[in-house]
């Protein structure tokens, strides 16, 4: 009989690797588009449109509480390899063994349940209510002009703020978020000099952090799979994948002094403009160094 210890530990090891996810790369986009204005004066205008999504809210997280009911592993032929019935013994022993592990189970899965709250502001994914709770939290804030909820942890959100670039700007800012994973950065230097970082908008791949942590989902599943006999019947998570444009119109004053746009800036009646087309063959996050002092 093939040893189906192995297929269990992995399906409990989904919610720590789901954890270990939630750390670096809890919110990322998905369709968008997105636009920076900078004028002359300091003055500034940021705007996102499209997708926003929330892996705590995925199916995701509810694959590996399916496995805390107790499901006999497949037994086999020790030739052949084919699938048999398992004996009761053999039942039995599969759940005296998952029964010894309940209580180290519980507390792994109160730790992990704490720790997705923690990521979301307080918010308890599993809570029914949780969906409308970051709703009206966003509509809360300054910028959120629309959220609405489209299912498996995607918003479809309309955000934009003006200002005076007196400190640095990130987005999204969420009350109560952890900001480990920014869409976007305007950081100030000296002499009105501006640099803009998209990482966010960064290639889908394992040279981009965000990017790195989306393609180590499809494992995760492979693991909720092997965790389950029947996990044919759990639905995985469709994933957004980041597909957009980011735009950043800068006044004809001011002086690009670097950027990684295709074919650099063009001029037009609203200034000069930087565009990237972000998809699964972008190769670099968006990144230009702007100096509005001229």
């Amino acid at each position: 009989m093939i040893d189906a210890k192995p297929f269990r530990l992995a399906a409990t090891g989904l919610l720590a690797s789901l954890s270990l996810l939630l750390t670096g790369c809890f919110i990322t986009p998905g369709k968008f588009t997105s636009e920076l204005e900078l004028s002359e004066n300091g003055d500034f205008t940021f705007s996102y449109d499209g997708e926003i999504f929330f892996l705590a809210l995925a199916n995701l997280a509810k694959l590996g509480a399916a496995n805390e009911q107790f499901k006999p592993s497949e037994c086999y032929v020790d030739a052949t390899y084919e699938v048999r019935d398992c004996t009761a013994n053999e039942i039995e022993g599969q759940r005296a063994e998952w029964e010894a592990g309940a209580e180290a189970r519980a507390a792994e899965a109160k730790q992990q349940a704490e720790q997705m709250s923690a990521m979301m502001g307080g918010i308890d994914p599993s809570d029914p209510e949780a969906v409308e709770e970051l709703t009206q939290l966003l509509l809360r804030q300054k910028g959120w002009n629309r959220v609405e909820a489209k299912g498996d942890g995607v918003f479809d959100v309309s955000y934009e703020v003006s200002g005076t670039l007196s400190h640095d700007f990130m987005f999204p800012v969420i009350e109560g978020f952890p900001t480990t994973n920014p869409f976007v950065q305007i950081l100030l230097r000296d002499g009105d000099v501006v640099r803009v970082n998209a990482p966010g908008f960064g290639p889908q791949n394992e040279s981009n952090a965000m990017g790195g942590m989306l393609g180590g989902m499809g494992a995760m599943a492979g693991l909720a799979a092997m965790g389950s006999p029947n996990s044919s019947n759990d639905k995985m998570p469709e994933f957004p994948m980041v597909e957009g444009t980011f735009r950043i119109v800068a006044a004809e004053s001011a002086s690009i002094r670097a950027n990684n746009t295709d074919e650099g800036p063009s001029t037009g009646a609203e200034g000069q403009v930087l565009s990237w087309d972000i998809s699964a063959r972008s190769t670099a996050a968006p990144t230009a160094l702007i100096d509005l002092s001229q």
